[in-house]
């Protein structure tokens, strides 16, 4: 892409949050942004959801709001289809002076663990199918869509209709298009269970790729649908009584053979994979603020609702919150189904992934896969159940230390709990809006 014959073009980060922070600049920077022609201040993605600084931050006055160097990821420059005018999105990364990278940036850490992984000659492979929901955010309060066929608004849940994706056929067309325009690898979509929720499922590739595409999917998503006149949310829960949108994972990994290592050729899978699994189980309730990052995200973990609450495993099971799927045992993975549409695609991916790695690395074996329905199961052990335990954990939790970098840990926690705060200052009425394209 020739970034010098454009207008201008954006470079952006991802904050804490999951949120693009950057700049716009001239095409004259095209060929200076492996140079560090951009600078930013480090502070600016530990910012809160709102893009406040931090009170208290190391990252602030305590240092002179000091600024690091954005460099470009090897995703390299994607057009950005939800604008008019022909412009490019550069993904960056940041780090200081001297290319060390900066431990607040969320891409770096799962740089980190998948290095881990390389030094064992192996790499990963993932998937990522997002759910969000369509929504008519001109009232004062959240609602369903006007159906585009018949001028109705939406009101009942459409699981599988082939109706509900036609009647929003313009918007999935420019959607597909989108993605194929940025290299997004879409596969299927379908109608989901809630009002208004649809899913598309992101192709198996490398994992780092896959946190890249599932960032800037997100973006197109939102991009598109403010086109089309409507949001498109990846909130947890944007209505009280309705399905939340979640988030799932698949992983595999193979050797330098290109071999799975989870594969023995049966259903049951290696060791490998059942110590992988048992780290994911380990991880999991500390890391709950990974997977449920924002206080909206606690309407969706309730036991019973599809969003699982309990730290349990099964093959083909899917109320468990980690399932091994069946199917052809060269493609044999796991399925981490914990997560809110409302995560950081690239913290999410370093809290499983580097628990599956902790899992290997230490040998652990999981408890006997569950059978029947995981929640009327009631020993096992529990996510966080609200925002403010959930970062009281993910501050304490040994696992969650080999997981991320202290001073990312740090940072998150502050980030957090700033949030909170300053939620609790707002009419909860209102939440939806600080949240509805945010996350």
């Amino acid at each position: 892409m020739n970034l010098s014959a454009l207008h201008s073009f954006r470079v952006a980060a991802c904050d804490l949050n999951g949120q693009m922070r950057g700049k716009r600049v001239p095409p004259a920077y095209a060929e200076k942004l492996g140079k560090g022609a951009v600078r930013m201040p480090y502070s600016a993605l530990t910012v809160d959801l709102w893009g406040a600084d931090i009170y208290g931050s190391p990252l602030v006055f305590e240092t002179g709001d000091a600024d690091g160097v954005l460099l470009p990821t090897e995703r390299g420059p994607v057009p950005v289809p939800w604008l008019d005018t022909d412009t490019a999105l550069v993904p960056m990364s940041l780090y200081d002076d001297h290319g060390t990278p900066f431990a607040g940036d969320p891409r770096h850490a799962l740089a980190s663990t998948l290095s881990r992984y390389a030094q064992r000659g192996w790499s990963v492979i993932a998937a990522t199918e997002l759910e969000f929901t369509l929504v008519d955010a001109s009232g004062p309060q959240p609602q369903p869509p006007i159906n585009p066929v018949t001028g109705r608004r939406l009101s009942d849940e459409a699981v599988l209709s082939v109706a509900e994706m036609d009647a929003f056929e313009a918007f999935f067309t420019d959607l597909y298009d989108g993605c194929a325009a940025m290299g997004i690898p879409a596969q299927t979509a379908i109608s989901e269970g809630g009002v208004g929720q649809f899913e598309i499922n992101l192709n198996h590739q490398d994992a780092m790729r896959c946190a890249d595409d599932t960032w800037l999917f997100k973006a197109l998503a939102r991009g598109l649908a403010r086109k089309h006149g409507f949001s498109a949310t990846f909130m947890s829960k944007p209505y009280a009584d309705d399905a939340g949108n979640g988030l799932h994972v698949h992983f595999s990994v193979v050797d330098q053979q290109g071999r799975n290592v989870f594969d023995d050729g049966g259903s049951d899978g290696t060791d490998l994979l059942r110590s992988a699994v048992a780290g994911c189980l380990t991880a999991m309730p500390g890391s709950t603020l990974i997977f449920a990052p924002h206080g909206n995200s606690y309407t969706r973990l309730v036991p019973g609702a599809h969003a699982p609450t309990g730290a349990s495993w099964a093959y083909e099971n899917r109320t468990a919150a980690i399932r091994v799927p069946g199917g052809a045992p060269a493609a044999r993975r796991i399925e981490h189904r914990v997560a809110g549409g409302d995560i950081n695609p690239y913290l999410m991916l370093t809290a499983i992934l580097g628990a599956a790695f902790v899992g290997i690395e230490d040998g652990l074996q999981p408890p006997a896969p569950i059978t029947g329905n995981a929640y009327d199961i009631d020993d096992l052990p529990q996510l966080a159940g609200d925002w403010a335990s959930a970062v009281d954990a993910f501050e304490s939790d040994p696992t969650v230390a080999r997981l991320f970098p202290a001073d990312l840990i740090r940072y998150m926690i502050m980030t957090k709990r700033q949030e909170i705060t300053r939620f609790a200052d707002r009419p909860e009425d209102q939440h939806w809006l600080s949240y509805l394209e945010a996350v």
